[in-house]
């Protein structure tokens, strides 16, 4: 069997655990020094790139019942008992804050003898942009006293595995941040060293790098440990499903859908092309036989391009093409050393839908015995569900899932493939992905904390984070306060909300300090990104500014960020911050009418010049209540018709649709898609980063997953009317459909409706969780309703 199917058997056990809990902690691992300490290799380079194992024996004279421990590694580690996976991380932070995984031992371990092993790997200079790191290390702490034996220190023996090698480079040039591939050798590839019988006498004693630190304890010269607050990453067997194209070699049909030998002849250089036909993140296993140093090669693609260069630049067309076209991206390489049931798979999971598998062999033939995928990422369970009878709603509510969930891991991110980093305007929109489909907040509450973390001492918090290289997008520490509204109003939790609002009043202090005398922003420093689009005055993103140095668009996200400050501060914080943000918030939203309305042609403009308009400026001026009623009214007909406008991307169509909804055209919801409908024909199956769809980066951006919020909260109507989802509004935008019904995790247990005409009536169902009320809103009338089921013939 091979190693990587025994890390499959314990699949279920990873996706349901959640570890790092403080209740499984001895009280005194979170106080005080450790007695393990941080371990090394002797005589290796602590910074630059390196695969390590670290093992140790220990003799059991009964298979217990619980052996808790604690564990952790810079960068990365894998964790096996007796050959058996069974933990990885540390889940990603920074040094202040560096996570460490609780991990119950006791299921794999037995009477006797038992291997405790870890794989662990510093990818130096070339490791991710969202790999914080000091050097190599790894540290194991025993719960109690009966678990110590495993703390790690000079008993432990290690080495360094020098089959590896960094792979760097994807085959073009775009900003791509996520890591090498690798290169092994399978002839210096050290084999069983995770098995209880390994003979390590060659190897050396570990040392010892530094004390094991609880955060608070000492100096911050090292790691400050801290619990995890998530669970193990989610881990699933995977088959690619198709072979698309065969060179240099006879391929049965079975192959790869069906673990299937093929055998490459010597002398014979063979090109397969491998089609998941879906886009998966997933660590790849290839296991093979015979080949003496036949090369391998595999290339992960989101898609492949038609070109790579010209006057056009990338060019990607249809995903589900592939004559004609080429294969580029990340890259893994192995050399074979003719032994039979060799195995590789992927330190770090990789993100594609094509793999690309190319075999060189000499003179001796090789044999691919089988290539499979094992996904992975947060363990979300998709609670909601929506049924129309649509199955278009169905297929884009499937792909806005899947786009979530490839988004999402130790943190979540902007796109897997490219960059992994968690960016505070994407993970605003997948908090809510998450409230809407799932209801596990974990992975949100640890975003908002790691954004908090993250401030400098201007006040603003980093864009993303974590990332070792600093960035500031000034624009997205006014959405960090959104999201932290947003976290307020839809979940149970003002304690942890209390807690950002020092925060908040730092990053205001800061916008405050670029405030002209009638409040407007002037030159406000870093990034102002708004939105990926190209258009006159728009500026890497930056919406534009007029002659002054002004921007609607800024000002009017401040004026909105005041105002949600203002009712955070009201509820549980200080009232003088409170009175403070809302006079802010009404003197901006005076100089807004004056500065940017344009009386002629109703619109407000960009810049106070009044020579640029676009939707975003005008979708703002109705989510900050600029206008209501008719005035409202009237704008949203503009940004559905006024052709001049500059047009938002996927991204910011999240703002957008409420606007519209908000200005009473939510019935229309369903005719805005178009360009998730353009995805969908352009064979995508996640959400593209930009609306240029031939020319795309990133085939992968759950920002643009915003349907799976909208079908639940604009269409059946469902949303929070209070802090903490206490009171639910529900005011569906059925448009033409006659039957839907539809349900949603709360807080509380989970939210039901059913919407159904019939003969000249409609029939309307409502079943609110245990502790909640709230208004039902039928063509503006309201209808009170209760926790339980609600019922109207209207």
């Amino acid at each position: 069997m091979k190693i990587f199917f025994k890390f499959i058997l314990v699949l279920t056990w990873l996706s349901i655990v959640k570890t790092g809990s403080s209740q499984t902690i001895s009280p005194s691992l979170l106080k005080g020094h450790w007695k393990a300490f941080w371990i090394t290799v002797p005589d290796e380079p602590t910074k630059d790139y390196g695969v390590y194992h670290f093992r140790k024996n220990i003799q059991l004279n009964a298979k217990p019942d619980s052996f808790i421990v604690h564990v952790s590694a810079d960068n990365r580690y894998k964790l096996y008992v007796n050959r058996t996976l069974v933990s990885l991380g540390p889940a990603r932070g920074d040094t202040y804050y560096w996570n460490y995984e609780t991990v119950d031992l006791a299921p794999y371990l037995k009477a006797g003898n038992n291997s405790i092993a870890a794989l662990v790997w510093n990818e130096g200079d070339y490791r991710p942009e969202a790999q914080i790191s000091i050097r190599t290390a790894f540290i194991m702490q025993g719960n109690t006293a009966s678990e110590e034996a495993v703390n790690t220190g000079k008993t432990w023996k290690c080495i360094r595995d020098k089959a590896y090698h960094p792979l760097t480079g994807i085959g073009y040039h775009p900003y791509y941040v996520a890591g090498p591939g690798e290169v092994v050798d399978m002839n210096a590839y050290i084999k069983g060293w995770n098995t209880v019988g390994f003979d390590d006498s060659a190897w050396k004693n570990a040392i010892r790098v530094d004390a094991g630190n609880p955060k608070g304890t000492v100096n911050a010269f090292d790691w400050m440990l801290v619990p995890s607050s998530l669970p193990q990453m989610e881990l699933k067997y995977q088959r690619i499903t198709a072979l698309r194209k065969a060179e240099g070699a006879t391929v049965p049909k079975s192959f790869p859908a069906i673990k299937t030998a093929v055998t490459i002849p010597a002398n014979t250089t063979t090109t397969l092309l491998l089609d998941q036909s879906f886009l998966t993140n997933a660590f790849v296993t290839l296991n093979f036989s015979n080949g003496k140093n036949a090369t391998i090669k595999l290339t992960y693609a989101e898609a492949p391009f038609t070109s790579l260069t010209g006057p056009e630049g990338t060019v990607k067309g249809n995903r589900n093409t592939v004559e004609g076209k080429i294969i580029v991206g990340r890259r893994d390489s192995i050399i074979s050393d003719g032994s039979s049931d060799q195995s590789f798979t992927t330190l770090a999971w990789r993100t594609y839908r094509y793999i690309q598998l190319q075999v060189k062999t000499g003179g001796e033939p090789l044999i691919i015995d089988d290539i499979y995928g094992t996904f992975t990422g947060y363990p979300f369970q998709l609670n909601a569900r929506l049924e129309t009878a649509n199955p278009e709603i169905q297929k884009i509510l499937d792909i806005g899932w899947r786009t979530a969930r490839l988004c999402a891991g130790e943190t979540y991110t902007d796109c897997p493939y490219y960059e992994q980093l968690q960016y505070v305007g994407d993970t605003r929109i997948q908090a809510l992905v998450s409230y809407y489909n799932s209801g596990d907040d974990r992975l949100a509450r640890n975003a908002i904390n790691q954004m908090d973390h993250s401030r400098v001492a201007e006040g603003l918090t980093l864009s993303r984070h974590p990332s070792f290289s600093p960035q500031i997008i000034s624009t997205f520490s006014l959405w960090y306060i959104g999201m932290l509204h947003d976290y307020w109003m839809y979940r149970p939790d003002s304690t942890f909300v209390k807690d950002k609002l020092e925060g908040t009043r730092g990053i205001l202090s800061f916008f405050s300090k670029y405030q002209q005398t009638d409040g407007s922003l002037k030159d406000t420093p870093y990034w102002t990104f708004v939105d990926w689009v190209n258009d006159k005055g728009w500026d890497f993103g930056a919406a534009p500014k007029g002659t002054g140095g002004y921007s609607a668009v800024l000002d009017m996200q401040l004026m909105w960020a005041y105002t949600q400050a203002a009712e955070m501060e009201a509820k549980m914080g200080m009232p003088a911050f409170a009175a403070l943000y809302r006079e802010k918030a009404a003197q901006l939203k005076a100089t807004i009418q004056k500065k940017y309305w344009d009386a002629g042609r109703q619109l407000y403009s960009d810049t106070e010049d009044k020579q640029l308009f676009s939707q975003h400026t005008n979708t703002l001026a109705i989510l900050t209540d600029m206008l209501d009623g008719p005035g409202a009214t009237n704008l949203c007909k503009k940004l559905l018709t006024d052709t001049t406008l500059t047009k938002c991307t996927i991204y910011f169509k999240y703002y957008l649709h409420q606007a519209l909804t908000k200005g009473g055209f939510g019935n229309d919801y369903l005719q805005w898609l178009d360009i998730w409908r353009k995805n969908i024909d352009m064979g995508l199956t996640t959400w593209a980063e930009i609306s240029d769809l031939e020319h795309n980066r990133s085939d992968c951006h759950a920002w643009g997953a915003s349907p799976n919020i909208e079908f639940y909260r604009t269409l059946l109507g469902i949303d929070s009317d209070a802090p903490g989802f206490n009171k639910i509004k529900i005011e569906p935008h059925l448009g033409n459909m006659k039957n839907v019904s539809g349900q949603m995790p709360h807080p509380n247990g989970k939210l039901s409706v059913k919407y159904r005409f019939e003969k000249g009536k409609w029939h309307v169902w409502i079943a609110l969780p245990a502790g909640t009320s709230g208004v039902f809103i039928w063509k503006g009338k309201n209808y009170m309703i209760k926790t339980g089921e609600n019922e109207f013939n209207i």
